[in-house]
This record gives C-alpha cells, structure tokens and sequence, in this order.
C-alpha cells in the first residue's frame, strides 16, 4: 500500500514539473503582433497661384479702414479706363474703392483709394516693371521720390509726392504691389495723412488676396 501511495506521488510530481515547464514556454513565447492600421494622410493640394475670390471680396472692406474714414465709392473698372498697354498686357479686369477722412472745422480732406486688377500670371514680371517705372518717373508738378517701405506681396515699390509749397500742401502716398495674378495699387492723398495707417491699410490689403 505504501509502495503505491509513493508511485502515486511520484507521478503527481512529474505531472507538476512538466505543467510548469510548459506553462514557462508558453508565457515565455512573443504574444502574435497585432498589425497596425494606418489612418490614411489627406492629401493637401498645393495652394492656388491665382486668386480664387471675386474682386469685391478682395477689396478693402469699411472695418478694415481706420473708424473716422468712410466708404465713397466703389465700382467695377471698364475697358476703356485701362491704358493699352496693359490691355497688352493681359488685363482682364479691374475693381476700385474709395474711402474718405473730412474735418469741415479744419476744411481738411484724406482720400485712400485702392486699385484691384487682374492679369495673366506669366506677364506679372513684365507689369510690375512697367508699372514702377510708371511710378517713379519725374513729375514736373510735384515732387515725388520712393520711400523705404517694408516688401508686400510678391513685390513692391512705394513713393511719397508733395505738391505745392504752402503749409497745407497735399501729401500722397502710393504703394504698388503684385500678388499670385493680382496687381494692386493703394493710394493715400490729402492735407493730413498718416504713414503708419497706409502701411497698416496696405498690409490687410495683401491679405485679402487669395
């Protein structure tokens, strides 16, 4: 009796040593990778070379102008307005507004006007040639002279023109730009004008386009 009690044992041990060990392997060995599912990157299509809003949402709008300035006009340009030269160059079309500053107490005025037109993105080089220098040609009525004036856009030229020689002589600024297929130029004119603020106007000028 004792003889098989102690067989008994013995295979209860063997049982539990070979349980063991292949409980050891089996914990020991890599548990299955789980493949991983890539979420797919969105594509980003390249941002458009040319200007994908209407001319009027282009254009400065009444709360990008300082609060004492006012809307006095703005309309489509024809044709007929655009020298032939630019017609050469392409024009397609053209947008204008005007935004006004009166002090009656003062009898002071301050006109901004900003010029939107459109072009052939191939010619843009060529037109801003012409155009600045257009701009930076002598006048013989007054005198103008191109002023530093952070780069804009694509590119840029500034000038600052004084007429007269009385202390309430009529000061102008004029900032011409280009922009993708976009060519722009804003104009700030009167007895009393503000650098700071037409560089200000300009830059959100800039930022409309697209």
């Amino acid at each position: 009796m004792r003889i098989g009690l102690g067989i008994f044992a013995g295979i209860v041990m063997i049982l539990a040593v070979c349980s063991s060990g292949c409980l050891d392997s089996y914990y020991d060995r890599p548990s299955p990778s789980v493949p991983q599912v890539l979420a797919p990157i969105p594509s980003q299509s390249p941002e458009s070379t040319t200007a994908i809003l209407s001319l009027p949402e282009m254009a400065l709008q009444p709360s990008d102008m300082p609060d004492d300035f006012f809307l006095k006009d703005r309309s489509v340009l024809g044709f007929d307005e655009i020298p032939e030269l630019n017609r050469n160059l392409g024009w397609w079309q053209g947008y204008t507004v005007e935004y006004c500053r009166m002090d009656l107490n003062y009898d002071e005025l301050t006109r901004v006007t900003q010029t939107i037109n459109l072009y052939p993105l191939e010619n843009m080089n060529k037109l801003f040639s012409v155009e600045k220098n257009s701009l930076l040609s002598a006048d013989t009525d007054s005198n103008r002279n191109e002023i530093p004036f952070p780069v804009v856009g694509d590119r840029s030229a500034a000038v600052r023109e004084t007429r007269g020689k009385d202390p309430d002589k009529v000061i102008t600024y004029i900032v011409i730009f280009t922009e993708k297929n976009v060519y722009e130029k804003v104009t700030m004119s009167g007895t009393t004008t503000d650098y700071e603020a037409f560089l200000n106007i300009t830059r959100i000028a800039v930022t409309r386009i697209r």
